[in-house]
C-alpha cells in the first residue's frame, strides 16, 4: 500500500521546515537553506508527464517536465532541503510562483541512506488530473519534444540533461531519466552537429 500524501503541517511559516526536489530544484534550488541531503520518497516515481508552457517550453509548443506517480515497490531520490523558520513565508511564495503550472503542494516523509526520516517534507506534484498532465509518449516522441522546446528558463533538453547528470553523479540510476536523456544525446548528434 502506498504511503497517502499528508495534510499540511499547522504551523509550516514559522518553524523551520523541509522542502524535497526531485527535479530542477536538485541542480537550481534557488532557495534559502541550511542543509541538503540526497533522499528517497518511498512509494513514488518520477516521470516526464508533466507539460512546460511557463518554463522549459511555451504555449503551442511545450516542454516536458517531472512530476511524480505512485508506484508500489519503488523510490524516488532527491534533494531535502532545511529552510530556516524566518525564509519559510518568502520560499512558500517563490515556489507557488515557480510551480504554477499545475503544482500543487503536498507533503510526505523522506528518508535519507540512513533511514533518518524528514517529517512533513514539502513537495510540489502535478497529479493526473491538471490540465498541463501530458501523460506517457514513446521515449522517440518525448525525446523529440524536448529536444526542441524552449521556455522563458532555458531549452527544455537542458532540464533533462542537468537532472541526469546530478542523479548519476549521485550513484543513482532512474531508468526512465537516463532512458530519455541517452535519446535527446543521441537526436542531438544527428541534428545539432557541433554541440
Amino acid at each position: 500500500m502506498l504511503p497517502p500524501m499528508a495534510s499540511p503541517p499547522t504551523d509550516t511559516q514559522t518553524k523551520p521546515g523541509h522542502v524535497f526536489g526531485y527535479g530542477s530544484l536538485i541542480f537550481r534550488p534557488d532557495l534559502e537553506y541550511t542543509s541538503a541531503r540526497w533522499t528517497r520518497v518511498p512509494g513514488w516515481t518520477r516521470r516526464f508527464y508533466q507539460a512546460s508552457t511557463d518554463h522549459r517550453g511555451v504555449p503551442g509548443a511545450p516542454g516536458r517536465v517531472v512530476t511524480l506517480l505512485p508506484e508500489a515497490g519503488t523510490d524516488c531520490w532527491g534533494v531535502t532541503y532545511t529552510v530556516p523558520g524566518q525564509a519559510m513565508c518568502a520560499m512558500l511564495e517563490r515556489l507557488d510562483r515557480r510551480e504554477v503550472g499545475g503544482y500543487e503542494r503536498h507533503y510526505v516523509t523522506t528518508y535519507d541512506a540512513a533511514e533518518q526520516p524528514y517529517h512533513d517534507t514539502l513537495l510540489y506534484l502535478a497529479s493526473e488530473d491538471n490540465p498541463a498532465y501530458a501523460g506517457p509518449a514513446p521515449v522517440a516522441t518525448m525525446a523529440e519534444q524536448i529536444l526542441h522546446a524552449v521556455g522563458p528558463s532555458g531549452p527544455n533538453h537542458e532540464y533533462l540533461l542537468k537532472l541526469a547528470d546530478a542523479l548519476q553523479t549521485q550513484g543513482i540510476h532512474d531508468s526512465h531519466v537516463h532512458t530519455l536523456a541517452d535519446a535527446v544525446r543521441a537526436l542531438m548528434q544527428q541534428t545539432l552537429p557541433g554541440r
